[in-house]
C-alpha cells in the first residue's frame, strides 16, 4: 500500500481499525479481496505476478499491512525479493516475534525499502526498512499514519486522513475517512517531499488517491480486528482514471 491510517486501541472490543489505500500500474495483474486457493489461511488481495500481498489476514487473528518506502539514498540488493511476499511470511510464521526480530537483526536488508505493520488483538509491531534505519518496535496506543516514510512523516496527505481519522468514533468507522481517502486533490508544490523521483512525479503522488491513465489508485480497503481475533476486511477496486471496479466485504472468523 501506499498510504494507510490506523486506530490502536488494545484492550478494547475492536482493538483496531486500519485503511488504506494501494497505488499501483493498473497494467499489474492483480486478485481482488479473496481466502487464496493456495493459501487458504490468508484473506486478502493479492499481486499476481510477484506473489505476495499489501494487506492481509490470517485465521489465527492476526493482520499484516506494507508500504513501499521512497528514499533516494536506498540502493535495493540485486535480486531483491518481492516485499509483498513479506505479508503472506508475517501471516504464516509459527512465532511471529522471532520472525521479525531476525528482520530487524537484518535481514529486512535483503529488501528494497519497507514499512511492514503486524497485529493481534493485543500487539502491534512497526518494522521498518530505510537506508538509515532498520528498527522494530511496538505501537503506542492512537492514530497513526504510514505512506512511503517512517511513521506519522507529516507528508500532506497523510495530516489530512489521519486528521479525519482522529475525528471519526469508532462505531461509525470508516466513515468520513473514506472521503479523506478518496481526495484526488495535490499539494502544494511548498508541501511537497523529495523522494527523488522529480517535482511532477511527486505532485502526482501527493494525492491520497491518485487518478491516471497508466499508474494510480487501484484498491481502497478497510479492516477492523475484534478482541476475539475476528476480522472483517471490505476492498473497493478502480481502474484507469479511477473508475470503479467493485467492493466486496470478508468475515474472517478466528479458529485459535
Amino acid at each position: 500500500m501506499c498510504l494507510i491510517a490506523f486506530n490502536w486501541r488494545p484492550g478494547t472490543a475492536t482493538p483496531l481499525q486500519l485503511i488504506g489505500n494501494r497505488d499501483e500500474f493498473h497494467a499489474r495483474p492483480t486478485a481482488p479481496l479473496a481466502q487464496w486457493p493456495d493459501h487458504p489461511s490468508l484473506v486478502g488481495g493479492r499481486d499476481l505476478e510477484a506473489g505476495g500481498s499489501w494487506l492481509a489476514a490470517n485465521h489465527q487473528g492476526r493482520v499484516a499491512a506494507l508500504t513501499n518506502v521512497r528514499d533516494p539514498a536506498l540502493t535495493p540488493p540485486e535480486g531483491a525479493p518481492s516485499r509483498g511476499h513479506l505479508v503472506s511470511q508475517a501471516l504464516e510464521c509459527d512465532d511471529i516475534a522471532a520472525w521479525l526480530g531476525n528482520l530487524a537483526d537484518g535481514a529486512a536488508a535483503d529488501y528494497a525499502g519497507f514499512n511492514l505493520l503486524v497485529a493481534t488483538p493485543s500487539q502491534l509491531w512497526y518494522l521498518h526498512r530505510g537506508s538509515e534505519q532498520l528498527s522494530l518496535c511496538q505501537v503506542s496506543p492512537g492514530v497513526h499514519g504510514l505512506s512511503n516514510a517512517a511513521l506519522n512523516t507529516p507528508w500532506p496527505k497523510l495530516t489530512s486522513v489521519t486528521r479525519v481519522l482522529e475525528q471519526v468514533s469508532p462505531a461509525h468507522f470508516p466513515g468520513k475517512v473514506l472521503s479523506a481517502f478518496h481526495d484526488p486533490q495535490t499539494a502544494p508544490r511548498s508541501a511537497l517531499p523529495d523522494t527523488g523521483v522529480g517535482l511532477e512525479l511527486e505532485r502526482q503522488l501527493s494525492a491520497a488517491f491518485i487518478v491516471g491513465e497508466r499508474y494510480g489508485t487501484r484498491a481502497t480497503t478497510w479492516l477492523s480486528l475484534a478482541d476475539n481475533g475476528d476480522v472483517s476486511l471490505t476492498e473497493q477496486r478502480y481502474g484507469p482514471w479511477g473508475a470503479f471496479e467493485g467492493e466486496n466485504t470478508l468475515n474472517v472468523r478466528c479458529e485459535r
